[in-house]
């Protein structure tokens, strides 16, 4: 998907939280709700369902406003082109105050090295025919697999390599779950079943063209009583009652975590806690872009 989205000026009135879409709620039923304000156009939410039983969370927010940005964060040994990992919270503690919200992004080798394809302040940093999530000042975020073409990166527009782009921010995922608004074939359930069919804590980001707003999901799971996690069609399901056309599914598992404003919202699965990983999908708070507005 690919279109131009028009910025709210940076002095619009924050407004009440818009609801949950009833489509959530008959879904999971929540015993425990909670939401927080993060900002003008941003929302933390927290929901707790014995159905599943479920522990979801949610940060909602409204990319049409001009000082809202996605950010690929890496591990810090990867940013001297080396090969490595790191927790999404320490990555985000060593840029204090950007991060409003942060998740684990995509998968990882042993090495430390990304599975798929990454894009960071526009210049591509991996290149490989995956399943990514893309986005840059201007257009709504792409969703798609990613494809090489001479010297670019295509992931719903080119991204030269070398010196970039300037603007892009891209990080892998698998498998795709929506595109315009329809399921993804049958989400890996045939081909990878254990991992597809079976509940696993996970972690996706998805959009809603219709309200402009992008949906970042993290699902606890492996931790009965607290939560069992989901299956990638209950992860799609979860992310049509959304109410979005595009979903990405992110690396899950024991990598899943959300921090919120620095902090660790979620209980990731490892015994040890917070699991290291390669890189993060960061919203930023960036007030730049709305200069002169």
């Amino acid at each position: 998907m690919l279109g131009a989205v028009a910025c709210e000026p940076l002095d619009t009135p924050p407004a009440l939280a818009d609801p949950l879409p009833t489509e959530v709620r008959d879904l999971l039923r929540p015993d425990t709700t909670r939401s927080e304000f993060l900002g003008s156009g941003v929302w933390y939410r927290y929901l707790w369902s014995t159905r599943g039983p479920w522990a979801v969370h949610l940060v909602q927010a409204d990319l049409g406003r001009c000082d809202l940005a996605l950010r690929t964060l890496r591990a810090e040994a990867r940013e001297t082109g080396g090969r490595g990992h790191e927790r999404v919270s320490s990555m985000v503690g060593r840029f204090p105050g950007m991060a409003l919200a942060a998740v684990n992004a995509d998968f990882f080798t042993p090495e430390g090295g990304t599975v798929g394809s990454e894009v960071v302040g526009g210049r591509v940093t991996a290149a490989r025919f995956r399943p990514a999530v893309a986005w840059k000042r201007g257009s709504v975020p792409w969703m798609g697999s990613t494809a090489l073409a001479g010297d670019a990166l295509v992931a719903g527009w080119r991204i030269p390599f070398g010196a970039g782009d300037g603007s892009t921010e891209a990080v892998g995922g698998y498998p795709e779950l929506l595109d315009g608004g329809e399921r993804v074939g049958d989400l890996a359930v045939s081909e990878r079943p254990a991992f597809a069919a079976s509940r696993h804590p996970r972690t996706a980001v998805a959009w809603d063209a219709d309200e402009g707003r992008l949906w970042i999901v993290v699902v606890d799971g492996r931790q009965p009583p607290h939560s069992l996690g989901m299956t990638l069609p209950e992860l799609a399901t979860l992310l049509e009652a959304l109410g979005a056309e595009e979903g990405l599914n992110l690396d899950g598992g024991g990598s899943s975590v959300m921090v919120v404003l620095g902090t660790a919202r979620n209980r990731p699965s490892d015994e040890e806690g917070e699991r290291p990983v390669v890189n993060a999908l960061a919203l930023v708070r960036d007030a730049s872009a709305c200069a002169g507005r």
